[in-house]
């Protein structure tokens, strides 16, 4: 039986934006330089930013997580190997901490805070538990990129720390919707999902 959405509380209630980032999404930023890119992908922003929109107006907790090239010495990016043989691309200066690649898309913000991960979750060694549980935080919605990578680690992580957690399951995309679509029925037994539409309407009758 499918997990049901909890009711969106303002006061308990969250939106994680997960990597909506310039580098990964927009037309001059680091994927779209290395033909890393999908259209479903592409399309998420236009879809989540009333969304966005509407949770602001009623006092709804915003964050977004920063995927995060660290510089080492020298400056040059600490990069996974397996994300070094995955995108060759990646270069100096990709995903730096206050670069413009790094920021959240501007047509989605502002955000109420954001958080840098170096990891496929969101939570590995970073303070958006910390943030969450000060903001009294005890359902998140998620959305963003990739399905199969940064939006099911995180959620996964964030089911184990005891939040509720919905999946806006057209909120969020892969490279592929065969991928999104069978990471999406993996999550099945520790989400709920619910259609971006479906959450607008919840939220605009607050």
């Amino acid at each position: 039986m499918a997990r049901q959405p909890r009711r969106i509380d303002p006061r308990s209630t969250a939106i994680l934006v997960v990597d909506l980032q310039n580098d990964f999404v927009h037309p001059d930023g680091a994927y779209a330089r290395g033909g890393a890119k999908a259209q479903a992908i592409a399309d998420l922003p236009g879809r989540l930013a009333p969304l966005l929109a509407a949770a602001r107006q009623r006092g709804i907790y915003i964050v977004g997580t920063q995927f995060t090239l660290v510089p080492g010495p020298g400056g040059a990016p600490m990069i996974a190997d397996h994300l070094r043989e995955l995108r060759p691309f990646l270069r100096q200066g990709d995903f730096l901490p206050g670069a413009w690649g790094h920021q959240m898309l501007e047509a989605l913000g502002p955000f109420d805070t954001t958080v840098e991960k170096v990891a496929f979750s969101a939570f590995y060694q970073s303070r958006l538990e910390y943030v969450l549980k000060r903001a009294g935080i005890e359902h998140v919605l998620v959305c963003g990129i990739v399905t199969n990578g940064g939006v099911a680690s995180t959620a996964r992580e964030a089911h184990v720390r005891d939040l509720h957690v919905t999946i806006l399951d057209d909120g969020c995309a892969a490279f592929s919707d065969r991928i999104h679509d069978a990471a999406i029925a993996d999550l099945g037994n520790v989400v709920a999902t619910q259609s971006c539409a479906a959450a607008l309407r919840e939220i605009n009758d607050i």
